[in-house]
């Protein structure tokens, strides 16, 4: 069987760093900091932690919507100044 979920920090602290199997945990981490970060931003700063509506539609839109706004906002911090 085949795990694609990243080890915890503190495990990953055991492992030798210079190991294929600690860089592989490297590469799972980075690749999930990458696909939470936004949820971070709709929850906290949006609010947006409890469906609102009734109904996919309506709850799908919304999302869309505060996905395309996070988008804006992490891209407004990667602009120069």
């Amino acid at each position: 069987m085949d795990w694609y979920i990243a080890e915890r920090a503190g495990k990953r602290k055991e492992f030798d760093p210079d190991s294929a199997h600690a860089k592989l945990e490297k590469l799972k981490a980075q690749i999930r900091a990458k696909v939470e970060h936004p949820f971070r931003y709709i929850k906290r700063v949006f609010g947006d932690s409890k469906v609102r509506y009734r109904g996919q539609a309506k709850n799908r839109n919304r999302f869309y919507g505060l996905a395309g706004l996070t988008k804006l906002m992490i891209a407004q911090k990667l602009l120069p100044a």
